[in-house]
């Protein structure tokens, strides 16, 4: 019988948060699957056996075949190089969700709608603090307006949060990014790191500045909510260490860490020092026009642990998508999902803020 919840990379930082927050709600139907059976193991008992542990390889395919016989949808928790995994799934009428924040990833994803709908399984995108929670401020922004001109989204992240290898692989890897941005409906090239704009952030935060960074939701809130301006800035809740980053890009010293060596270094420095707190907070400023006037709307959210926000968001979804009818094909979680949605489902997780201005 397909009823189970496959969530592969389970016993990781995120995985575990799905996997308790799923197996309290449906026992013996969520699996946390993973290369390493001891740690998967381990880790289940910890959840009075709600959870069933799995060693799996997505490179396997005997086991593959097997357990996706079983699964109604697979939660994916760790990055791909490709998309062959996700394909089988959706050929075989899985549901399938995916945390990743790589847009490289998100974008092949995409490619993949009719596939989806030909087998008529449902893919979600997307998924977690960003993107994801921050997709649907943005969505609820536009709710606002007549017509949304310009979204701007800022993102502080705690740096005494204990952040998972991958996550900060990927943050350190985008350092020395260029990408592009679409600004007035036109393309434009920016770099990580430069670009500063001051910012206030809620609950008594006071003024950051932050800095251009290649996270994915400039690249599909355009597409999905018609937006003709959307960028995405970032800064750490340690001031110092920002403008730290900020003045090493400047003087061109983090080009060092195109260096293998130094940027394995940097990698362990980030797993195992933290400074500062866990907090977290993301904000989108939009403009447009309301009533044929320029208008202004903010909101944002705040809390705090950024892994367990990213796993509350995925659970919830995923428990959507277990007991709900959702159409076929491959979306991003705006496309799916209200804002008010998740938020009603997080009151002791985050807060959040709204803040309209007319100008």
């Amino acid at each position: 019988m397909k009823d189970k919840i496959l969530v592969i990379g389970g016993y990781g930082k995120v995985g575990q948060v799905i996997c308790k927050d799923l197996g309290s709600k449906f026992p013996g139907k969520v699996i946390a699957a993973g290369r390493n059976f001891e740690k998967a193991e381990r880790f289940t008992q910890t959840t009075g056996e709600n959870v069933i542990p799995l060693e799996f390889d997505l490179f396997a395919n005997n086991a593959k075949n097997k357990i996706l016989k079983q699964a109604s949808i697979v939660v994916m928790c760790i990055d791909q190089s490709d998309t062959n995994f996700i394909k089988d799934c959706l050929i075989n009428g899985i549901h399938y969700i995916d945390i990743t924040a790589s847009y490289s990833i998100l974008s092949k994803i995409e490619a993949l709608n009719y596939t989806a709908k030909e087998s008529d399984a449902t893919a979600v995108v997307s998924v977690g603090l960003s993107p994801g929670l921050t997709n649907l401020l943005v969505q609820h922004s536009k709710s606002y307006f007549d017509t949304i001109d310009k979204a701007d989204i800022s993102l502080m992240l705690g740096l005494g949060e204990k952040h998972g290898k991958a996550g900060i692989e990927w943050m350190i890897d985008n350092i020395n990014a260029s990408f592009e941005v679409v600004e007035d409906s036109r393309k434009k090239k920016v770099k990580t790191f430069e670009d500063g704009r001051k910012t206030t952030f809620p609950d008594n935060i006071k003024d950051r500045t932050v800095y251009r960074f290649n996270f994915a939701e400039q690249h599909i809130l355009p597409k999905t909510l018609h937006i003709k301006s959307v960028s995405n800035r970032i800064c750490f809740d340690s001031r110092f260490v920002t403008a730290s980053f900020a003045l090493l890009k400047k003087l061109g010293i983090l080009n060092v860490l195109k260096v293998k060596l130094i940027r394995n270094a940097t990698v362990r420095i980030f797993e195992n020092v933290h400074l500062g707190s866990d907090l977290f907070s993301a904000k989108v400023e939009a403009s447009g026009k309301k009533d044929g006037k320029a208008t202004e709307f903010e909101c944002s959210v705040i809390g705090k642990n950024e892994s367990r926000i990213t796993g509350k968001v995925a659970a919830i979804l995923t428990e959507f998508m277990y007991t709900k009818e959702y159409p076929s094909g491959v979306y991003h979680i705006e496309q799916i999902v209200s804002c008010q949605d998740i938020i009603e489902q997080l009151p002791e997780d985050i807060k959040f803020y709204v803040n309209r201005k007319r100008t």
